[in-house]
């Protein structure tokens, strides 16, 4: 292993050592890492293709839901591969730019993926909340130009880390990275000049998405629990209230999971570093994990669409070969 105290100057290769104290288990680790990949990477496309093609699922609910798999497949995909290559392989090394790349990739689409959990939000508001007026609010159109301002957002805010770090740092006090991915603060940590205009932008851009985002959520679920309580059936309530709790169980998992690993990376000198890798790691994994189960179990529409998928015709006559 290098000697860590060496100062290097632009380095082409980094080396990801995966997860710091836990490394003669890494490849059990990597079991249930890989299992969780393989379901959202199927879970998501099966949703997709559903939404794609029934037609009567191009509301604007579905085609967030269809955008919120899209990102959950490219975030997987973005660290899991070289992961395992850690675990399985042995092979730690990666190559500066493509670490740079694959932090710009995995905070890019956490930032969309914040901003569609907000879009959703509001489509719920308005959809409970206004219901005379849903359609006129929320046509193909608008969909469309969230999604652009989502990603728009996304890449606006994500570039300048990359460009700070590429730009600014030329010495390193080593090229270990003690993480199992490309992480921003990982990055930065390695080098050797002044870093504090890297840590405020950092946490800039989180207050900014997560903070900005996770107020107008609670504020519309707020709105929205006011409209459902103030129902006079208890029918009404109960299905109003239904069509949220799908909604709900991703944004609380998505920002609890996102909160305390950006807490602990910055502020948690106590605890064990293994302890902060795993659950940033999981942060990364169990959105995408989820995000299938729970919507199909809670959104009738996609269990009825999956239900004639694994019961047709051709579905059987394979099973049964």
């Amino acid at each position: 292993m290098p000697n860590s105290n060496i100062t290097v100057f632009m380095p082409s290769v980094l080396t990801l050592i995966g997860i710091p104290g836990l490394e003669s288990v890494q490849c059990w680790i990597g079991i249930p890492f890989c299992a969780m990949y393989l379901f959202a990477l199927i879970g998501n496309s099966v949703l997709l293709v559903i939404i794609i093609s029934e037609r009567s699922l191009h509301e604007p609910m579905y085609l967030f839901l269809g955008m919120l798999g899209v990102t959950d497949i490219v975030l997987g995909t973005s660290i899991v591969p070289k992961m395992l290559g850690i675990f399985w392989l042995h092979i730690p090394e990666i190559y500066f730019d493509s670490c740079l790349l694959q932090m710009g990739f995995i905070h890019t689409f956490q930032c969309i993926e914040s901003g569609i959990l907000l879009a959703m939000a509001l489509d719920r508001y308005v959809a409970i909340c206004y219901p005379l007026r849903y359609t006129a609010i929320f046509t193909h159109q608008l969909v469309t130009q969230i999604g652009a301002v989502v990603t728009l957002r996304a890449a606006i805010l994500a570039t300048p880390s990359l460009v700070l770090i590429k730009c600014r740092f030329q010495f390193y006090h080593t090229t270990i990275i003690s993480h199992s991915y490309c992480e921003h603060m990982a990055i930065v940590k390695l080098a050797a000049e002044n870093v504090q205009v890297n840590k405020i932008y950092g946490l800039f851009v989180a207050f900014a998405v997560a903070g900005f985002d996770m107020i107008f959520i609670t504020l519309s679920y707020i709105q929205i629990f006011f409209t459902v309580f103030c129902l006079p059936q208890k029918e009404a309530r109960w299905k109003a209230f239904n069509t949220c709790i799908a909604h709900i169980c991703v944004f609380l998992q998505f920002y609890l999971l996102a909160f305390f690993s950006f807490f602990t990376h910055r502020f948690g000198a106590h605890i064990p570093p293994y302890i902060h890798i795993l659950f940033s790691s999981l942060y990364l994994l169990v959105p995408p994990f989820l995000n299938p189960l729970v919507y199909g179990a809670k959104t009738k529409q996609i269990r009825i669409h999956v239900v004639k998928i694994l019961c047709s015709p051709t579905a059987f006559s394979f099973m049964r070969s």
